[in-house]
């Protein structure tokens, strides 16, 4: 699945421009520390984290995009860096546990 057939099938709302991208797992954590240690590059991530310093955390892993959950503000600020570094910033109003719940009934999981 690619990040942009995601975003069709749950309804994500896309912040940042990018190109689409495979997506091979899903990683969730809110501090940048575990991002950069544990997830994988093509990993969602998840999280209600919104600051700039996200940004360059996604690019280092290489995840295939970060997800805002539970309808939280994304800064301009974080948005235009997403956008420099073609990083895909995706937003969702859901909490993360429902989300976790809509990507694991569409096949993904922790990879």
């Amino acid at each position: 699945m690619t990040t942009k057939d995601l975003i069709e099938k749950i309804e994500l709302k896309p912040l940042s421009k990018f190109e689409g991208r495979e997506i091979n797992g899903v990683f969730i954590s809110d501090m940048l520390s575990d991002v950069m240690a544990k997830a994988k590059s093509g990993n969602l991530w998840l999280t209600v984290q919104t600051h700039k310093s996200i940004v360059p955390a996604a690019n280092l892993v290489d995840v295939s995009a970060i997800i805002i959950t539970s309808g939280k503000q994304v800064p301009p600020e974080t948005i235009e860096l997403a956008n420099k570094y073609s990083i895909a910033i995706l937003s969702t109003d859901l909490p993360i546990f429902e989300l976790v719940g809509k990507l694991y009934g569409l096949g993904l999981g922790s990879k």
